[in-house]
């Protein structure tokens, strides 16, 4: 007569997991709470960059006046208590560029319409609207 064993095989009834089963659940732990906080610092960026945002601006019109200077109506929106600057650039015929200024608006108003002088070292042909920012 032939003995019965009492130890079930191995790996039946989950009893036994082998390291690399392991190692696998592990890796997929760490790959999806990776994956969650990349995507947290993607909105964070996102949202900061949207609500960040408080001045903008745009370039209305432009009049080259001289060789030294160039006339531009710019219109400002931000939120009446931000206060910032807008930066504007000139470039010549040949795309050199010849003036370069910052202009504040500190005003308490959400718009502003203003006619600024970009003063140029040489005839200006663009008037360029590079950015704005707030303080």
């Amino acid at each position: 007569m032939a003995a019965v064993s009492e130890k079930a095989p191995d790996g039946r009834y989950g009893q036994s997991r082998t390291a690399d089963e392991r190692a696998d659940r592990k890796l997929k732990i760490t790959g999806g709470i990776l994956g969650v906080l990349f995507l947290l610092m993607i909105g964070w960026f996102g949202y900061d960059y949207v609500s960040g945002t408080k001045v903008s601006g745009e370039v209305i019109k432009s009049d080259v006046v001289s060789d030294s200077a160039v006339k531009v109506h710019l219109e400002v929106r931000k939120d009446a208590d931000a206060k910032g600057y807008c930066t504007l650039r000139s470039q010549a015929e040949d795309g050199e560029e010849v003036g370069r200024a910052d202009f504040r608006f500190d005003q308490h108003e959400g718009r502003i319409d203003k006619v600024v002088t970009l003063r140029t070292k040489a005839r200006g042909t663009t008037a360029e609207l590079l950015g704005c920012h707030s303080d």
